[in-house]
């Protein structure tokens, strides 16, 4: 395998560019054409493969999005280590708008997503801690060096593309989520049935319907948010990148070798 770059982001609503000068890469998979053309620009001297994860259009819906092309094609390049900013809402009174979480768990509850590459054999991996540790090392320490706070916490992730009735959100808050979005999964455990490391940093745009208030979450504040951040949330991705060993030695690399 040629390696045209071996990081990657994958750029959630409203971040649908890295750099302005890059080669763009127009792949096809097993699975299928991705969002959208992969480009690869460079960052402090290392290359890394940038897709918008809802193509630069917003075509796609959560539940729509090709998540095996996307998760292949940066394979293909040979990428080892993904970051993956994504919009949240928050499931705790502390989680408000603006707020960077970096998640440790996931909980899916989504519904008819294509989960895994392994559809002619039986294999199993290890997803018990479904992010990178040393991904979320890298990237809390990034924020600190950039006076943002983050927070530790669970990732619940709805099939969408409705927002949640508050008793839901009630019911994500009271089984231990943190924070509530449609796309993290199945991203991360993609990722790693590669062997690729995977970080999500995820942005949050509001407090979901049950945590206080008496409004609904709108796709106009979502938007409107994650858009006033973009610039703080650009600025922490490069430092991440720049910081992310070349060399692995977490658990993610090594997720097939019983396999």
């Amino acid at each position: 395998m040629t390696v045209l770059a071996d990081l990657a982001v994958i750029g959630g609503s409203g971040l649908y560019a890295l750099l302005s000068d890059a080669e763009e890469h127009q792949l096809d998979t097993p699975y299928g054409k991705p969002s959208d053309p992969v480009t690869v620009p460079t960052a402090h001297d290392r290359r890394v493969a940038f897709l918008p994860r809802h193509g630069r259009d917003h075509r796609y819906p959560p539940h729509r999005i090709p998540y095996r092309a996307n998760v292949w094609a940066l394979h293909q390049l040979g990428v080892r280590q993904i970051v993956a900013p994504c919009a949240v809402g928050g499931l705790r009174p502390e989680l408000g708008a603006g707020t960077f979480v970096v998640p440790d768990q996931l909980i899916d509850r989504t519904s008819g997503r294509a989960q895994t590459f392994y559809d002619d054999r039986a294999v199993h991996v290890n997803f018990a801690d479904p992010y990178c540790p040393r991904g979320r090392e890298v990237t809390k320490k990034a924020a600190a060096g950039r006076n943002i706070e983050t927070h530790d916490g669970t990732m619940v992730v709805v099939e969408g593309p409705r927002f949640s009735t508050r008793a839901e959100s009630r019911w994500y808050t009271l089984i231990g989520g943190s924070v509530v979005n449609m796309t993290g999964h199945p991203e991360a455990v993609l990722a790693r049935e590669l062997a690729i490391c995977y970080t999500a940093i995820a942005l949050v745009t509001d407090l979901d319907a049950g945590v206080e208030g008496d409004h609904g979450v709108t796709q106009e504040e979502v938007f409107r948010v994650f858009g006033e951040n973009t610039e703080r949330l650009r600025g922490l991705l490069f430092d991440v990148l720049a910081a992310l060993p070349e060399d692995r030695d977490c658990a993610c690399a090594r997720a097939l070798d019983d396999i």
